[in-house]
């Protein structure tokens, strides 16, 4: 008889769990993310403050984000606490998850498409996109941005790359970031009206990747209202900077002034 090895999770670690039972001293749970393996969450762990009715704090069929605090793999007993995860950290689970579950949908769907069982999708697609992105989701993420090419140097199959890339290029909405500030531009010259407009062209005018989009506003002379929007705020900082140090050195090269206030 052969006993399948049970993969539990390590102490401290957040996990995304259902509440199955409710009782006087608790709750049980099952982890998603670990085959529904049972742990307990005492009613000490529910909450900072006096719990009076556990009933107020989770209900059955309720998913949540719990802490993992002791694991005993000879008796399969987990201990989980919910009043130790910050609202920072469920968020952040719970998005994380979700992604997960999404990507291994998306390759399923890739599986079906090219004709392979999901299993070998998972091979030969899912664990490159984990080993070289962190996960199935964010790998998925980078075809969006960079095409089929950033799976195909993965050794991804070719004909598999172009499937995957133009599934996650219809389903995946790429997340966005904006960032922005004040440029004081000013110039006493009678062309001074020209040389703004030429400040905000070479401001906007440069090479920037996909998905990038760089507005300039009139917020009331000499101050514009500049706004960067980008998939990352390493990106958008970057082009911030750019665009900004852009405008102001034409306006000081032609005997104007000009500066730039970091505003959100």
């Amino acid at each position: 008889m052969i006993v399948e090895e049970v993969i539990l999770p390590e102490p401290w670690e957040l996990v995304v769990a259902t509440i199955t039972r409710v009782v006087p001293y608790g709750s049980y749970v099952t982890l998603d993310e670990y085959n529904d393996v049972e742990g307990l969450l005492h009613i000490s762990e529910l909450s900072t403050r006096w719990v009076k009715n556990i009933k107020d704090h989770v209900r059955e069929g309720q998913k949540t984000v719990l802490k993992v605090l002791r694991v005993d793999p000879g008796k399969l007993h987990i201990d989980v606490s919910l009043r130790r995860v910050s609202d920072m950290e469920r968020k952040k689970k719970l998005l994380q998850w979700k992604q997960e579950n999404r990507g291994k949908k998306l390759l399923d769907t890739v599986a079906e498409s090219i004709g392979i069982s999901s299993d070998e999708a998972y091979d030969k697609i899912g664990i490159p996109l984990e080993d070289n992105f962190g996960s199935i989701y964010l790998g998925m993420e980078q075809a969006v941005i960079l095409g089929e090419d950033v799976l195909i140097k993965i050794d991804v199959p070719v004909k598999w790359a172009t499937v995957l890339t133009k599934l996650v290029k219809r389903k995946i909405s790429l997340p966005q970031v904006k960032i922005g500030g004040i440029l004081e531009l000013k110039s006493n010259k009678p062309s001074g009206i020209s040389l703004l407009k030429k400040a905000f062209a070479k401001a906007k005018s440069f090479k920037k990747p996909k998905n990038t989009e760089i507005q300039i506003y009139v917020t009331g002379a000499p101050m514009y209202r500049i706004e960067v929007t980008a998939n990352n705020y390493k990106v958008a900082e970057a082009l911030l900077e750019k665009a900004t140090k852009r405008a102001v050195k034409v306006m000081e090269d032609n005997g104007g002034e000009g500066k730039f206030i970091r505003k959100p």
